[in-house]
């Protein structure tokens, strides 16, 4: 198919009746695409949404209520590749997904996975009826684009490429529903007596976006002080780095021990919802469990880089507070890192390090207190 403008109102495509959805990455890019997807529900009513994704974005989505009916895993995702390094091409249980939703027929696809050099390609092997997405200059067309340019809230970019389906918005931010099962899960987690909850999250998938971990331990210490519980959480990856700040708190805080602990690598997806859904407060980085606390209707209390923060920050300051790194270059190289494009160096280094530990302490403190 080719690439054709869209003037005036897109029309509505006939008789869609299995729509496939292309996302993946973490938490967070799978949350900005739920507005859209609630946008599609509206229009195309009775179409079946399949979403095309990771398994640990599928295990997110089972047994849960939301716009998405089904959930495929795709082995090898269009901008990854298998461990032997054969791509999406190559990998037969890949070749095997694609050819098992052509029989069944896709009506409608969307790309809601990036600027489309890779994952353009992929949906087009569909061999869907229609087409929609997003396209940078050199990804291969698709039946109705939007220019992806890099600078844009997620969640507004996906619900601009599905008006091209003629959908619009009914929602502009992402909403996630916890289950009475996610609140059994995390009943055991729970301290009888405290007053509350407080979550902390101080991983991120890029080092840049971390924010040190002895300040994460210093603010969990003084909410621990105050009362609060605090459960450090964490994938398997990030249990060191939490039971660090759990024993860190505790040491600052050594009146409150009992109200402090790790929960990182220790739980189930069901137990980190029920976790997130239960909490008075997150406090976080920009990270999956940030934006899924969000989504769950929990206040935050973050740390963004301001780039970060122009695709992917919260809206509101009443329930949402954030604290801003300004700095634009890298604090080893000085390599430019506003430029999506551009150089990037390899220095594993916090760029959001200027935060202060007063700043987010406060606006903790000041979200529990209802200000």
């Amino acid at each position: 198919m080719t690439d054709t403008p869209v003037t005036g109102p897109p029309e509505l495509f006939d008789n869609v009746e299995r729509i496939a959805i292309l996302r993946g990455g973490g938490i967070g890019d799978l949350l900005s695409t739920l507005p859209a997807l609630e946008s599609i529900r509206a229009v195309y009513p009775t179409a079946e949404q399949i979403m095309l994704t990771t398994p640990l974005l599928a295990s997110l989505l089972e047994d849960r209520p939301g716009p998405v009916d089904r959930t495929v895993v795709v082995p090898v995702f269009p901008d990854a590749t298998a461990p032997d390094g054969r791509g999406w091409r190559e990998h037969p249980e890949t070749i095997e997904v694609i050819e098992k939703l052509r029989a069944e027929g896709i009506d409608l696809a969307l790309q809601l996975h990036g600027g489309g050099r890779n994952s353009n390609p992929f949906v087009n092997a569909l061999e869907a009826r229609h087409t929609v997405g997003c396209a940078t200059p050199d990804a291969e067309p698709l039946e109705r684009v939007l220019p992806h340019l890099y600078y844009q809230r997620e969640a507004a970019r996906w619900l601009e490429v599905v008006a091209l389906a003629g959908a619009d918005a009914v929602d502009h931010e992402p909403r996630f529903i916890a289950t009475s099962k996610d609140a059994e899960a995390a009943e055991p987690w729970l301290v009888p007596g405290a007053p509350g909850l407080v979550v902390v999250h101080a991983g991120a998938t890029d080092p840049r976006r971390r924010w040190p971990a002895e300040r994460f331990a210093a603010v969990a210490a003084e909410l621990a002080i105050d009362g609060w519980q605090v459960i450090v959480v964490g994938d398997p990856s990030e249990r060191e780095l939490a039971d660090g700040i759990a024993e860190k708190a505790a040491d600052l805080a050594p009146g409150a021990r009992e109200l402090i602990s790790s929960a990182a690598g220790r739980t189930s997806v069901r137990e980190l919802v029920g976790l997130l859904a239960h909490a008075r407060l997150v406090v976080a980085n920009d990270s999956g469990p940030r934006h899924l606390a969000q989504a769950l209707g929990t206040p935050t209390a973050s740390v963004y880089w301001v780039g970060n923060l122009i695709n992917a920050g919260p809206e509101g300051r009443r329930r949402h507070r954030v604290q801003i790194a300004w700095r634009g270059d890298c604090p080893v190289c000085g390599s430019d890192g506003t430029n999506p494009f551009g150089r990037h160096c390899d220095h594993a280094v916090t760029w959001v390090g200027a935060v202060p530990t007063e700043a987010v302490l406060q606006d903790a403190k000041d979200l529990l207190a209802g200000r």
